[in-house]
């Protein structure tokens, strides 16, 4: 099952949801403020990606953070900022049950699904 993470008002989700919808994606959206996140998922995206993919440097969560929480941040501390703040997630958060995948860009999402679904 693909599941799409992220949360209904940030616009870049929107547009992966669309993307999904206009491409016949049969896809599950998981709104992380609303549906939560446990820490054994978050730390396999942690052990998979890295934080500094899962996390969004960009985000005004991370801009909220202590400048010494920022400067110590690695695998270990970004789980439990992530579980405080899961905005810190960069979004969308594509899980295709192959691959995960940050952010959206059209045409990385057509060229992962070529290999996987379309």
């Amino acid at each position: 099952m693909i599941t799409l993470y992220g949360i209904k008002n940030c616009d870049t989700v929107k547009k992966a949801r669309r993307w999904l919808d206009d491409h016949g994606i049969d896809y599950q959206f998981h709104d992380f403020r609303e549906d939560g996140l446990e820490a054994d998922q978050v730390k396999t995206w942690l052990d998979e990606l890295g934080w500094e993919t899962l996390v969004n440097k960009r985000s005004t969560t991370w801009k909220a953070l202590e400048p010494a929480q920022r400067e110590a941040m690695d695998d270990s501390t970004a789980l439990s900022a992530i579980l405080e703040q899961p905005t810190l997630i960069k979004r969308p958060l594509l899980d295709t049950g192959h691959e995960r995948r940050t952010g959206f860009k059209d045409s990385d999402y057509q060229q992962l699904f070529n290999r996987h679904t379309l």
